[in-house]
């Protein structure tokens, strides 16, 4: 082991002695200090006093044993040790010391003690190995825990059983399982909690088969599994979504009459609702005299993976004294369900209740509120990341960056970005993918190189950013670069996801020809999204001939997709094929496929509101349809004339007139208009792509009304600003 050498701080001894002070009462002194001034003064102490080795020694180790959970005393506590080493310490005092560096945060320090302590002669024996085998396991140090192997070997311990052990232990944390087998199989005796730690270190590595094997090989032995046993594998079945092996070891329990304690029955219930099985998991759950918090919590996580988010929140509505962890199971749910709302507005409850969010549950928040894409709940959120000190947190900030992002603010995110002194690959793809969504191609183009230049190094998901950047900015020539670099020069291997950018960056650019090459020359299937991306160019294109091909492969795959459908619909109608547009409704109605409606929001007064077409159930409504006569009427003295080829309806032109004026974005940016403060931005978030009508009412209005205008469509967001909008009519 490589040695370190502290020399101890030297102490000058007054030249007037003080009364002795009682080795009690310096002991007294080092266990009340806090600091590491305050143990620097007891140190003096000590070394006034003419105590003997002995007693100097414990007092030593004493004061180590208090610096240890100090910062900053590492030094420090290591030139004290030197110091007794002058005098050798019994060896029960360094057994405490290693015993107790083990348990500390910093563990990986024991090294350091016992490479200094052995350049001067440290005796250790069997029971100083156990401790520092276990420091190793906790920091997955494997080179650490090799060499002490081959201490323990050179000093004969090797066949101690607390120290085979502690080796077992070791090997099984630092995902070594073959090494962990063949000391566990070198093993002449073994207890319980030996089986255990073999059983667990399979678990951990995903080897099922090898634990169902070792239980036959324990029921085999003198030994019978208990509770403990049983409630390692089933957590870990549960973390591994493992149900066949899960419901293989509830049989055992029952077939081995063991007894289901609390823990037990925990870790059934868990396992169960970790592998989306909610039936059989509440079928126990009803069984149980007294619900533990950890088992409520395990059936709120359950629930709200499978969807059925109500079911949580009943449990989570009868659990009480619920601590952080069951808020955040419960405020996650919402999140991944869909439901930012009510996300955030069980944040304000629990941090009501005094109970305080971490990192785990402001990523569900952050993330709740990205989905919601309301801006002035992202900037409310961002104080409570600052008020609970989460700045520096690598993953919170980069949450912070997609969630401006998607919030409509792009300086926003480049904000978090620009005062973040560490960033990975997230960080700098975040960034990325948060210019392109925003149609800032040369600025998610120049972070990608200055990513490059930094020593970053891009991963798949980096060029799905970059190449979302390219096809939306119409450059075919750098995207096509883009994408060989990444097959040559990193040598990744293009997903669907890569060949979807590609097909529609060919697509958006009218060359149809090159997209479906593209389809045509992938090593795998097409899925829908790719054969969705070549139907929305041909629709933009006017190529129906390709688009009814592209639109009929999708159908093949997903025969429900009503985007599909109303495609073909749409270019039936637009050639005016109206027996055909009547057969694909016809299917759409038999099947019970309906055509997404538009959908559009807009936060106002700290609530969202929204709006579908031609809406009329918002308390406001006769306002905003008033609101609307004025915005119409301003917009056609400036141009504006309603484009109706956007309505394939088998309707008179009056008509798709009115279809077209109420879309649910331009409602909505009534709403906005009298509601909002004069000259500030109106942010709206719709579900389906703009339309080209609304696209062009958006520019104009920015010029008539003299505001900047944000909208989040289905794929991008689009700045409207005097007349003219940052995707260029290119989207």
């Amino acid at each position: 082991m490589a040695l370190m050498t502290h020399p101890i701080t030297p102490f000058t001894t007054p030249p007037h002695p003080h009364p002795p002070i009682t080795t009690h009462h310096l002991s007294t002194s080092i266990s009340k200090a806090t600091s590491l001034t305050q143990l620097k003064q007891v140190h003096t102490q000590i070394l006034r006093q003419n105590l003997s080795h002995s007693s100097s020694n414990s007092l030593l180790f004493q004061l180590i044993l208090s610096s240890i959970p100090l910062p900053s005393t590492l030094h420090y506590s290591l030139s004290i040790f030197s110091s007794t080493l002058q005098n050798p310490p019994k060896t029960h005092l360094i057994n405490k010391l290693f015993r107790e560096l083990s348990r500390s945060k910093e563990s990986q320090n024991a090294f350091l003690f016992l490479e200094n302590g052995w350049r001067d002669g440290l005796e250790v024996d069997r029971f100083s190995f156990p401790p520092l085998l276990k420091a190793a396991a906790r920091g997955s140090a494997l080179r650490e825990g090799v060499e002490l192997h081959g201490l323990v070997c050179k000093l004969g311990f090797d066949s101690d059983p607390f120290v085979q052990t502690a080796l077992l232990g070791m090997y099984a944390s630092c995902g070594q399982i073959q090494d962990a087998r063949l000391v566990f199989d070198k093993m002449s005796h073994k207890d319980i909690v030996t089986w255990d730690i073999m059983i667990d270190g399979y678990c951990q590595n995903g080897l099922f088969d090898d634990v169902l094997v070792l239980l036959e090989e324990l029921g085999s032995s003198n030994l019978e599994p208990d509770a403990r046993v049983f409630t390692t594998v089933l957590s870990a079945c549960g973390r591994a979504g493992n149900l066949s092996i899960g419901k293989v070891i509830h049989g055992l329990i029952s077939e081995n009459n063991i007894i289901a304690d609390s823990r037990l029955q925990t870790s059934l219930i868990s396992m169960y609702s970790g592998c989306g099985c909610m039936d059989l998991a509440q079928n126990l759950y009803d069984k149980l005299s007294q619900k533990n918090l950890v088992v409520s919590t395990a059936m709120i996580s359950g629930y709200s993976k499978v969807g059925q988010v109500e079911a949580a929140r009943s449990i989570f509505d009868q659990t009480t004294n619920k601590d952080l962890v069951c808020w955040s199971a419960m405020i996650s749910g919402y999140a991944e369900s869909n439901q930012p709302q009510e996300a955030l507005k069980l944040l304000g409850e629990m941090q009501a209740s005094g109970v305080k969010p971490d990192q785990v549950t402001m990523l569900s928040v952050i993330s709740a509120c990205a989905n919601l894409g309301a801006l002035d709940q992202a900037k409310r959120i961002h104080l409570i990341v600052d008020k609970y000190r989460f700045r520096e947190a690598l993953p919170v900030n980069n949450a912070l960056i997609d969630m401006y992002a998607k919030c409509g603010s792009l300086e926003g995110a480049r904000g978090v970005f620009g005062r973040m002194r560490r960033k990975n690959v997230i960080t700098w793809t975040s960034m990325i993918s948060a210019f392109a969504v925003h149609g800032e191609a040369e600025q998610a183009l120049m972070h990608f190189h200055q990513m490059k230049c930094e020593q970053v190094k891009p991963n798949w998901v980096t060029f799905v950013a970059v190449l979302y950047a390219c096809s939306h900015a119409g450059l075919v020539d750098e995207g096509l670069q883009i994408f060989l670099s990444m097959v040559n020069d990193y040598k990744i291997t293009p997903k669907l996801e890569h060949y979807g950018c590609m097909v529609d960056l060919y697509g958006r650019a009218n060359h149809l020809r090159e997209a479906l090459d593209m389809v045509e020359s992938m090593p795998m299937a097409p899925n829908v999204i790719i054969w969705g991306s070549l139907m929305a160019a041909c629709r933009i294109h006017g190529e129906f001939e390709l688009g009814e091909f592209a639109a009929k492969r999708l159908l093949e795959l997903d025969p429900e997709h009503d985007g599909a459908h109303v495609f073909l619909s749409n270019i039936y109608a637009k050639e005016k094929r109206w027996e055909n547009v009547g057969d694909v409704r016809r299917l759409m109605k038999y099947k019970g496929i309906l055509k997404e409606q538009g959908l559009s929001k807009i936060e106002m007064d700290n609530e969202i509101h929204e709006f579908l077409t031609a809406d009329k159930s918002h308390k406001q409504a006769d306002d905003i349809y008033e609101k609307l006569d004025e915005v119409v009427c301003k917009l056609k003295q400036v141009g504006y004339a309603p484009n109706t080829s956007v309505v394939l309806l088998d309707v008179d032109e009056d008509a798709k007139k009115d279809a077209v004026l109420l879309h649910s974005e331009k409602l909505a940016l009534c709403y906005g208009l009298l509601k909002s403060n004069r000259g500030s931005p109106i942010h709206i978030i719709k579900n389906l792509r703009i339309c080209e009508d609304c696209h062009n009412f958006m520019k104009l209005a920015t010029k008539a009304f003299e505001r900047e205008i944000v909208v989040r469509d289905r794929t991008r967001f689009h700045h409207y600003r005097d007349g003219s909008c940052s995707c260029k009519d290119y989207w």
